[in-house]
């Protein structure tokens, strides 16, 4: 691997502050992000990433590739949880399993935001269609993680688990409404007047991600903390499926003929794990599964992975194809 790369993430102002984050709960600093300020910079990144996406979108048109690309974002958000449900099975009961296969079917926007991040600086383009690809790959592994746990689950009151209240609070989850809402407005908006905005949704962003990373650095160290009674298997779970999902989406973006940059988004995509808008609908799915589980996995397991790790292995691995 080239070391120039892993020198540039590793010493990217948004990382550092991820592990300053670390580091202020290693040394039971009082540092911390108000929840409110918080959610205000979720919201923030959200809005910014779906905007522009829904601007770059409107541009690029329905292309072929851009066909290929959405197709291969369902695909893949379909198989995951599928496969790694049967994994899981080894060690988690039902319920767990499936939520579990749900949140590694579904992404991470932040860790997207990052590598959309990563890629700018690297003057690599990407289409505004990758935002509409990871919104589109929220929902369908909550519907297969359900499903394979009704299929399976001796329970019949996982019978009450209609899909309808499921896709519901899927689509009406704060994270997920604004990062599509945020599409749609980039899309029908005039550019002239979202020119306006240009501020707001670009100059600051940065900033705004790099106080962001802090808290979730901070938020990460205080679940990895509590995460100890697994054993090893969960967290070499946590590791190795996203580096076989992110190799998985490369091999079938550079089959099918994707660009680098859209391959590349694809990978992070496919590798990254929920924390944010899938356990919040898994709290009405699966009510049965631990979520001191699920949610350590994804944040404080393969989150800090892939930011640190992931996006230049990804980068490395699409290099050399």
């Amino acid at each position: 691997m080239n070391p120039e790369i892993i020198i540039s993430n590793l010493t990217n102002p948004t990382l550092l502050f991820f592990v300053l984050g670390i580091i202020a709960v290693m040394i039971k600093s009082d540092l911390e992000i108000p929840p409110q300020i918080s959610k205000f910079l979720s919201l923030y990144l959200l809005f910014s990433i779906g905007f522009k996406g829904g601007m770059e979108l409107a541009h690029s048109g329905l292309t072929k590739e851009v066909a290929l690309t959405l197709g291969l974002a369902i695909f893949l958000a379909l198989l995951v949880p599928f496969y790694t449900y049967f994994i899981l099975r080894r060690k988690l009961d039902v319920y767990n399993a499936g939520a579990l296969a749900a949140t590694y079917g579904s992404v991470s926007a932040v860790t997207f935001i990052s590598a959309s991040s990563f890629l700018a600086d690297k003057q690599i383009p990407f289409g505004g269609h990758m935002v509409a690809a990871m919104a589109l790959m929220e929902s369908p592994a909550i519907i297969i993680g359900v499903t394979l746990i009704r299929f399976f689950s001796n329970d019949k009151k996982s019978e009450q688990h209609k899909i309808g209240p499921i896709l519901r609070e899927a689509f009406s989850n704060g994270s997920v409404l604004m990062i599509l809402g945020s599409l749609i407005i980039g899309i029908v908006s005039d550019e002239k007047q979202a020119e306006g905005i240009k501020p707001f949704t670009s100059d600051i962003f940065k900033g705004f991600l790099a106080v962001f990373l802090l808290d979730m650095g901070i938020v990460a160290a205080k679940r990895f903390r509590s995460f100890g009674k697994g054993g090893w298997f969960l967290p070499l779970f946590g590791i190795l499926i996203p580096v076989i999902n992110a190799a998985l989406a490369i091999f079938l973006a550079h089959s099918f003929g994707i660009s680098d940059g859209n391959a590349f988004l694809l990978s992070i995509l496919a590798s990254s794990a929920s924390y944010i808008a899938v356990p919040a609908a898994l709290r009405l799915a699966i009510p049965e599964a631990d979520p001191g589980i699920y949610i350590p996995m994804a944040l404080a397991i393969t989150f800090p992975f892939n930011i640190v790790v992931g996006i230049p292995m990804y980068y490395y691995m699409l290099s050399i194809l």
